[in-house]
């Protein structure tokens, strides 16, 4: 299988890309068929040439390019000029949506859609009854708060002497 991906060229420590078609099984900075573009993320903005006609070539063929290639192929264009989907990144770091800045608080998230409230059990029954006869089935939970607070255990005899020994008589 053919993959558009990145092969590091340059000095240590300045790094630099050329955007090459090579076989999924070559290594990294391996053999390739063909360079059809480069990228520079040193430079201020970020250089980006891709040679448009070949990748779209390539891309039409049946090659797959890697995360990195494929965002930097986005950036180009060269993505919809292909029939493809745009890739977004969507790491860790930056979530989708709106990034708070630094001092402000996160926004809350919207409240999930839910089904309409049900009506509760002691609402239906009330107009046609009395509030005294209305017989509710409580769940656990109902009633662990219905039942009374514990007691509180009992405090000390005494407090233990600020000496932090046995107390003396």
């Amino acid at each position: 299988m053919l993959r558009i991906r990145l092969t590091r060229v340059g000095k240590r420590k300045q790094p630099s890309y050329r955007i090459v078609v090579a076989d999924s099984h070559a290594p990294r900075d391996g053999a390739f068929l063909k360079i059809i573009g480069h990228y520079n993320p040193l430079t201020d903005p970020a250089t980006l040439v891709v040679k448009e006609e070949e990748a779209v070539a390539w891309l039409k063929q049946g090659a797959q390019p890697s995360e990195t290639a494929a965002k930097l192929l986005t950036r180009a264009g060269v993505m919809e000029k292909a029939g493809r989907a745009p890739v977004k990144y969507q790491g860790k770091d930056f979530p989708p949506g709106k990034m708070a800045k630094k001092g402000e608080p996160a926004p809350a998230p919207a409240p999930a859609a839910t089904a309409p409230a049900a009506v509760p059990v002691a609402e239906a029954p009330a107009a046609e009854a009395p509030a005294a006869e209305v017989h509710v089935d409580e769940t656990p939970a109902e009633a662990a708060v219905a039942e009374p607070p514990a007691a509180e255990p009992a405090p000390e005899a005494e407090p233990p002497p600020p000496g932090g020994g046995e107390p003396t008589e």
